[in-house]
């Protein structure tokens, strides 16, 4: 009788990194009867994922709604998933780090009895406040998760210190390189079209050195955002030889800062929010990255690409001890020390971005599958 999987997201994030383990399962047919889940806890973005890996969800919830909250989004995702869950019956149920979607759909999958699979399990900044509310969600999704798919042995140390036991755990190297290595190939390859690549190179001026920034966490809004605009402002003014690209993300508390202080600089382009595959060309075309975000932290080492992190702290201290992540909080004179360097100091530069991705070869989905047949 072939196994039961149900593979649950509802991000951007996860889709990327969860679509290779959807495609990987499926070559096992035979053994696995597989199916996706999605909570559309992103709606726009997440779509665009599911079309560019050539994912159809199964069963969409479809829950993003006008001015939610963590409160009804929890309630929501646990409520919904019941009759799912009771329809197919999986046998295990695979969630992704740390969204609200991952923390609620763990619980419903506990209460419905399938056997719970945690795929990058065990970040944690040690707290619970930073970043919020993922370092809560992941916690609690390690407390019910029966498999535990660590991408670091850093991560596989902090299970075991939570007396996690260890025959539950693989490290595996983290899926966001499967999705990485498979983006990066078709967007270069002269047959893959896309309107908005197309568009992005009339905007990238290749005779300077291109900044890319991306910044969303809910605990830099405030004055957080205002200095690292400051900053910004600051490198452009200095520097005329870059240009920053910066998708401004569409959350009002990142808006307002940005486009007061940036707007009409000659070499600073804010643009929409980008699909997965023009985000992935665009890292391919920049100097280095300035960023909050986690998963950039573990994409740009692979394509060589230096990376300064908005955030005082990091649940992926591997790249920071590698030495191709920089955390330079939300300290405007920081922001521009460090960049400049990295402009300015080619031996720095080439410190950072020639080193070894200590987050996997790109074959995390594979282990996991052949960990799951051996059950």
């Amino acid at each position: 009788m072939k196994k039961k999987n149900l593979i649950i997201f509802g991000t951007r994030p996860e889709a990327i990194k969860m679509a290779p383990l959807v495609k990987e399962f499926k070559k096992h047919n035979a053994t696995f009867e597989t199916k996706v889940c999605i909570t559309a806890q992103h709606r726009e973005m997440l779509d665009q994922v599911l079309s560019f890996f050539e994912i159809t969800p199964d069963f969409d919830l479809d829950l993003m709604k006008p001015n939610q909250n963590l409160y009804t989004l929890t309630a929501d995702i646990i409520t919904n998933l019941k009759s799912v869950l009771e329809e197919f019956k999986p046998d295990y149920v695979y969630v992704h780090g740390d969204t609200t979607t991952t923390m609620a759909a763990s619980i419903a999958a506990f209460y419905s009895g399938a056997k719970v699979c945690h795929v990058e399990a065990g970040l944690r900044t040690f707290n619970k406040l930073s970043p919020f509310p993922e370092e809560i969600n992941r916690t609690i999704t390690g407390r019910i998760a029966d498999y535990h798919f660590a991408p670091t042995l850093t991560s596989q140390q902090n299970l075991l210190r939570e007396n996690i036991k260890e025959d539950s755990i693989l490290v595996t190297g983290n899926s966001v390189i499967d999705a990485l290595k498979f983006s990066s190939e078709k967007v270069i390859s002269k047959t893959f079209l896309d309107i908005e690549i197309e568009s992005l190179k009339g905007l990238v001026d290749e005779s300077k050195k291109i900044i890319l920034v991306t910044g969303h966490r809910r605990e830099n809004h405030g004055q957080g955002f205002i200095n690292i605009c400051k900053a910004l402002k600051q490198l452009a003014v200095e520097n005329s030889n870059i240009q920053i690209i910066y998708p401004v993300h569409l959350n009002p508390n990142v808006q307002k800062p940005v486009y007061e202080l940036l707007d009409n600089i000659d070499n600073i382009s804010l643009i929409n929010p980008l699909s997965y595959p023009a985000f992935v060309w665009l890292m391919t075309k920049s100097y280095f990255i300035i960023t909050d975000s986690g998963g950039v932290q573990e994409e740009a080492p692979s394509l060589g690409k230096p990376v300064l992190v908005m955030r005082d702290t990091t649940e992926r201290p591997e790249a920071v001890e590698a030495g191709t992540v920089v955390i330079v909080g939300t300290n405007t004179e920081k922001i521009v020390q460090q960049a400049t360097k990295l402009l300015n100091n080619q031996n720095f530069y080439n410190s950072m971005g020639m080193l070894h991705n200590p987050y996997g070869d790109g074959t995390a989905c594979e282990k996991i599958v052949q960990f799951i047949k051996k059950l």
